[in-house]
């Protein structure tokens, strides 16, 4: 039996440290003191940057099918790929990213990555590319942010008045909101990749949207890095999450270097099993072929 490590929050010594903040009174996002006790669990599973004919190779287009096989089989009951569906612009790779993506036998929502141009997208995975998913309590609102020219990412105008109208719409319906988006909004520097959108690019407009419907949205969820889970939690309540890919991943040593945040060490190709209950969201990344190798428990606290 492999090793497990397991990164979790020391949550008695987060909440002394949020209630001395606020007079010692601990407040929970509305949305979910008000309904924590009758929303059920909801599971599902994010993958990232599968890079279907990397380097024009074939091995890519085999990780590929061999996590379509597990994730098939995995606790979730919805699939969220976070762009890079193939690598390189390569419209060829679409059809065998397709045909494994069919085995899975669960629905599969994508947003494109930085390889994935916006009209190849429309023409092989989905017409309308920003677009919502409901499913049960849990709205996933699926953004293109990228550009095929860089690795930084971009928020129109547009795009940040449509997600606060489904932030709206979903408070209605009683919905919870997780941003779903290839490149990371959060700032990052060396020893990071230094890929995320720049102010100007729309960062400065999106945070001001989040902290709107702070008390609705949950989180956002990113690709693009390859550094196994990175993540950052100093936009309470709101936690920002790049995932691994399920191609490589590379140690970047962050938490050596004292990079904000936490990147645990893991970073074999892999998926993430995610479930969001009651005040907790828990992440257990799963490399492919293995057991799950790390846990991690995000607290779902207002700051």
């Amino acid at each position: 039996m492999s090793t497990a490590l397991v990164q979790r929050h020391d949550r008695r010594r987060f909440v002394k440290a949020v209630s001395a903040g606020v007079g010692g009174l601990i407040l929970w996002p509305a949305c979910l003191r008000a309904g924590s006790r009758q929303r059920e669990a909801v599971r599902f599973i994010v993958i990232s940057d599968t890079h279907v004919g990397y380097h024009g190779q074939d091995r890519a287009a085999g990780l590929w099918e061999k996590t379509a096989a597990e994730i098939a089989d995995a606790e979730g009951d919805v699939v969220i790929h976070l762009g890079d569906i193939v690598d390189g612009k390569r419209e060829d790779q679409y059809p065998i990213y397709l045909a494994a993506r069919r085995r899975i036998g669960k629905p599969v929502h994508e947003v494109p990555g930085n390889h994935d141009p916006a009209e190849l997208f429309r023409k092989h995975v989905r017409e309308k590319v920003d677009t919502v998913v409901d499913h049960r309590w849990l709205r996933f609102v699926l953004v293109n942010n990228t550009r095929t020219d860089s690795h930084d990412g971009f928020l129109s105008d547009e795009q940040i008045e449509w997600i606060d109208r489904q932030c709206r719409d979903a408070a209605g319906r009683d919905l919870l909101v997780t941003l779903c988006m290839h490149v990371p909004v959060h700032k990052n520097l060396h020893p990071d990749r230094g890929w995320y959108v720049k102010p100007e690019d729309g960062q400065t407009k999106l945070y001001e949207t989040i902290r709107k419907h702070r008390d609705r949205v949950l989180a956002l969820l990113h690709g693009h890095f390859h550094n196994g889970i990175r993540g950052w939690d100093d936009h309470p309540p709101v936690h920002e999450i790049c995932f691994p890919s399920a191609l490589y991943n590379l140690n970047r040593r962050l938490e050596e270097q004292g990079a904000p945040g936490y990147n645990p060490l893991e970073f074999r190709p892999g998926y993430t099993l995610v479930r969001v209950a009651g005040t907790t969201m828990q992440l257990r990344y799963k490399p492919l072929g293995e057991e799950v190798a790390v846990e991690k428990s995000l607290e779902l606290l207002k700051g």
